[in-house]
């Protein structure tokens, strides 16, 4: 029984060629959607989508192998990117899901400055921007009171209340019984407490109390 053999005398159906930007946008032809980076010495594995995410970027102009760009690369295929790695893993993940997400420890600034060499515009804007407002913000430290407790006669309230300024505040009054007169009537005393918000003084500024203060002070020695 003879053999069959295959007919190739028909026509034979040929692949089209495929430009270097086709072969790059394909998956699986030519280049892969893998991309290995190896910054200042730490490798990262990401896809050309992520890095291709903003047009304007060093990164996008990599992946299209830019001729303007001089990029080597290791003994393993990864781009060498002399840059600090430490910094360069929140600028990958800003390019992967649009937020920005520090470490511990890692200051904006040298993301600011990741960010500036990479040329990625919408992330330069919002590290300033977080920035601008870290620094605008005051620091609150705890705020610390002075208190005064002064002795008084119920006829002394009064003048006593007048006189309480330069940022001294009433606080409380206790009744301490009375005393004798020599009028032979009674009159009734009182502890009256006192507070006043204690303010750093810079230096160079004079510590000396006012007049207001020193009545204050005359009248808590009596006790």
């Amino acid at each position: 029984m003879a053999e069959m053999s295959p007919d190739f005398s028909g026509s034979v159906d040929q692949c089209p060629a495929l430009s270097p930007e086709q072969r790059m946008q394909s998956p699986g032809i030519g280049a892969s959607k893998w991309v290995r980076l190896n910054v200042g010495g730490t490798y990262f594995l990401t896809t050309r989508q992520t890095l291709c995410r903003d047009s304007k970027s060093f990164l996008y102009r990599l992946c299209q192998a830019d001729p303007d760009l001089d990029s080597d690369k290791d003994e393993t295929g990864a781009y060498l990117i002399d840059r600090d790695p430490t910094y360069f893993g929140p600028v990958l993940n800003y390019l992967r899901h649009g937020k920005l997400v520090l470490n511990r420890g890692l200051a904006e600034e040298g993301i600011l400055e990741e960010a500036e060499f990479y040329n990625i515009p919408s992330l330069i804007k919002l590290i300033k921007d977080k920035i601008r407002e870290r620094d605008c913000k005051t620091v609150q430290l705890p705020i610390k009171h002075v208190y005064r407790v002064l002795q008084c006669q119920e006829e002394e309230l009064t003048q006593m209340v007048s006189t309480m300024s330069d940022g001294w505040k009433f606080e409380q009054l206790v009744s301490i019984g009375s005393s004798y007169n020599y009028g032979n009537e009674d009159q009734a005393e009182f502890l009256c407490v006192v507070s006043k918000e204690l303010h750093n003084q810079s230096y160079g500024t004079s510590s000396e109390p006012s007049e207001k203060a020193k009545i204050l002070q005359e009248q808590g020695s009596r006790m």
